[in-house]
């Protein structure tokens, strides 16, 4: 048992590896063959980097992990260590990727939208994949996670978007650009809604397990989508037995993770899955926007 939850963890840290030099890959394409060559203002840490980078000359790699460092001290206690740790791991594979290759790879120099375009997207794609691990690339994705610890109802990619939109538009006044914050935002918006998307897909999902252990699946549902669920009593049609049905919302990332951990906490769970086309409540919508 010790042996093959070793081999699991290792599968695990070795997925992450590979998923961080991904991403590591789409944002120096991002940022060295899109945003660069176009002069767009970028967001985040890496919009400050290359604020420096167009300043001195600094490369955007080096400088994002300088400035990473003291937002991660400051976020630290709210995040967690175990969240901290996956986060400078991802953060030294990222920027060392953006050192090495951004440079080398080819610069686009064609329609300013369409590069707003890939920029944005690849972002997304980017930054989504490494959120979806359980991780992030530091820097201002700790300012927006320690924000949904505080704030659940706001989406990833609604925090990100309001942050970013102040790095572009102190990225565009240093180079004396309206156009430039135009696609810049441009950029932005499609970025927060890609992550959004690979995040939490179209729209909610309801889960029903009925089984016959409703507290430790709640406890689990909890652990995973750090949100209560509701147990129902229910009747069995045709055994006419006394059954427990846990209730719970949740986006479609996290209903992989509860619908995988619910046959682990009871093999002998029934688990119906629906579409929910809209949700609201902490976590989801709030109710003003419903």
């Amino acid at each position: 048992m010790e042996e093959r939850k070793k081999r699991r963890m290792m599968c695990r840290w070795a997925l992450d590896v590979l998923v961080d030099g991904f991403s590591g890959v789409l944002l120096a394409a991002a940022i060295y063959s899109f945003a660069i060559p176009a002069g767009f203002p970028m967001s985040g840490v890496s919009g400050l980097a290359l604020i420096v980078y167009r300043l001195f000359g600094i490369p955007v790699g080096t400088m994002t992990i300088l400035l990473n460092i003291p937002i991660a001290l400051a976020c630290y206690h709210t995040l967690g260590r175990h969240f901290y740790l996956r986060s400078v791991k991802t953060v030294l594979i990222t920027s060392t990727i953006m050192n090495v290759l951004g440079p080398r790879l080819p610069a686009y120099r064609g329609e300013l939208l369409l590069a707003a375009i890939c920029a944005g997207v690849l972002c997304g794609i980017g930054y989504g994949i490494v959120f979806m691990r359980g991780s992030s690339t530091g820097g201002f994705d700790f300012i927006i996670m320690t924000v949904r610890h505080y704030k659940p109802h706001l989406s990833v990619g609604r925090i990100a978007l309001v942050q970013d939109a102040v790095v572009i538009g102190a990225g565009a006044t240093l180079l004396g650009s309206v156009d430039a914050a135009i696609y810049g935002w441009i950029l932005a918006y499609l970025y927060s809604r890609v992550m959004d998307k690979l995040l939490y897909g179209g729209g909610g999902k309801l889960t029903m397990i009925i089984t016959d252990f409703p507290r430790e699946m709640v406890h689990a549902v909890d652990e995973i989508a750090g949100r209560g669920a509701t147990i129902l009593k229910a009747t069995g049609g045709y055994s006419g037995a006394d059954k427990q049905v846990v209730l719970c919302a949740s986006n479609n990332k996290e209903m992989y993770a509860i619908r995988k951990r619910a046959h682990e906490v009871d093999p002998g769970a029934f688990v119906i899955i629906v579409e929910s086309n809209e949700v609201i409540g902490e976590g989801f919508l709030a109710p003003s926007e419903g």
